[in-house]
Parts: structure tokens; C-alpha cells; sequence
């Protein structure tokens, strides 16, 4: 019997969550799918339907969560006054929000990333064209206001920026400071650099020559997090006083 789009839907979000919450109590390798299936009142051969395999339902999952936050973003109402950092810094609030409920699971499921990053060759990161698509929009409304110069390299960087927010996530993983705080201070200092630059037309001359070195070096500046939020605020005195 054909089910409607609608109880489609429903039953990949019975499936993702009941992996959540399995593999959260047992972890990646005790868990089956035959296990998820029947939490999900499903039955065994179903679930193939939806999922092939276990690492694409983990990464379905964060296309839902990034999904969710962009509905969730997108409902807040008054952004007609807010400044481009204050859209960008929402979107990333709203993630790490709805993240926030699964942490112990994002943990389980980053570490089966790193220990097989095959999974994502070939395919682009979860929820990014969503994420890349969101930031071009805020980028081009920021342009038409005047809040920014003119750049001919939004779509470029709004990949690269689709890419940072997985970046603090991943730095949110391993931050233990009250209230994710640490988390916060990274979010705004960043942003409110990368708005800086856009102000000052430098962005342009700084995509065309190394925006490739920022990508391949973004992972491990916030793996690390050591020193990087005083280059922030450093970066961030430097273009105050340049536009001053």
C-alpha cells in the first residue's frame, strides 16, 4: 500500500530518533538496524527504504536538525531590523539549540566521521547546500541595504560559511565552560570579524587568494581553540581602527 508524503516523513523522524536515542544509550557498533527499526514501530525490512545503512541515517539526522533550525529561524519574527550579524548569529543559536537535546549523540556521531571520513567523499556535509542557500540570502539583502560592500564572491563565501557552522559545532562538542560560553564569545568574535571585512571590501581580494587555505585550516583552528578567540579580538581592534 503507497503511504502519503506526509507519514513518510513521520516515519524518518520515528527512525532518526529512535537511532538517537539507541545509539546514545549503546552506542554506534551495539546498535542494529533491526533495533531501530522496531523502535520506530517499523518493520525490519523498512527501514531500508528510508536508510541503506546506519552512517546515512546518522547523517540524515543532522540534515533534519539543520532543517529544523532553518524553519525555526525563519519564524522569528523582527529580522527586518536586524543586522547581518544578528541573522547569522541566530542561525547558528537555533542549531545549536535544537543539537543541544541529542549532544551525547552529535559526540557518537562525529567520532564515526573522523574514524571514517570516506563517508563524506563524493557528498557534500549534511544540511550544507540548506545552510549555503541561507547565508547567500543574508549576504545579498545585506549588499542591497548597503550594511556591507558590493562582493562578487557571495557564493563562495557562503559555502565557506556553510562550513564554519560545522566547525562550532565541532568546537561546541569540547566546550565545558558554564553555559557553552566559550561557545558564544567564538560566535560573536568570528561573525563580527567576517562583517568587518565585508564592510571594508577586503573579502573579495581575500576569497580570490587564499579562501581554500581557510577551509582546509578552519577545522583545526577550532579543534584547538587555543589562542584563536585573542586573534579574533586582535583581527577585530585591526579593522575597527582601519575603518576609523
Amino acid at each position: 500500500m503507497r503511504i502519503t508524503k506526509s507519514q513518510q516523513t513521520k516515519n524518518q523522524r520515528a527512525i532518526i530518533q529512535a537511532a538517537v536515542d539507541l545509539m546514545t544509550q549503546h552506542g554506534f557498533e551495539a546498535t542494529t538496524m533491526k533495533q531501530i527499526a522496531r523502535a520506530a514501530n517499523l518493520g525490519d525490512a523498512t527501514i531500508y527504504k528510508y536508510f541503506p545503512s546506519k552512517e546515512k541515517l546518522v547523517l540524515a539526522y543532522f540534515e533534519q536538525a539543520i532543517t529544523d533550525a532553518l524553519l525555526q529561524f525563519q519564524k522569528t519574527k523582527g529580522q527586518e531590523g536586524f543586522t547581518l550579524q544578528e541573522r547569522m548569529q541566530l542561525l547558528v543559536d537555533s542549531l545549536l539549540e535544537i543539537l543541544l537535546a541529542d549532544r551525547e549523540f552529535v559526540a557518537v556521531a562525529r567520532a564515526l566521521v573522523e574514524r571514517a571520513p570516506m563517508l563524506l567523499l563524493g557528498d557534500e556535509l549534511p544540511g550544507k547546500p540548506l545552510l549555503k542557500d541561507a547565508f547567500l540570502q543574508m549576504l545579498a539583502q545585506a549588499e542591497l541595504a548597503g550594511e556591507i560592500a558590493a562582493c562578487g564572491f557571495k557564493p563562495s563565501l557562503a559555502g565557506l560559511m556553510a562550513d564554519y557552522v560545522y566547525g562550532v559545532m565541532a568546537y561546541w562538542l569540547r566546550d565545558e565552560s558554564e553555559a557553552f560560553g566559550d561557545t558564544t564569545q567564538l560566535v560573536d568574535l568570528s561573525l563580527g570579524v567576517l562583517v568587518l571585512t565585508l564592510r571594508s571590501g577586503l573579502v573579495d581580494k581575500l576569497l580570490e587568494l587564499g579562501g581554500f587555505v581557510l577551509r582546509s585550516q578552519l577545522a583545526r583552528l577550532m579543534h584547538s581553540g587555543t589562542g584563536l578567540t585573542d586573534l579574533l579580538h586582535l583581527a577585530r581592534r585591526g579593522l575597527k581602527a582601519a575603518q576609523r
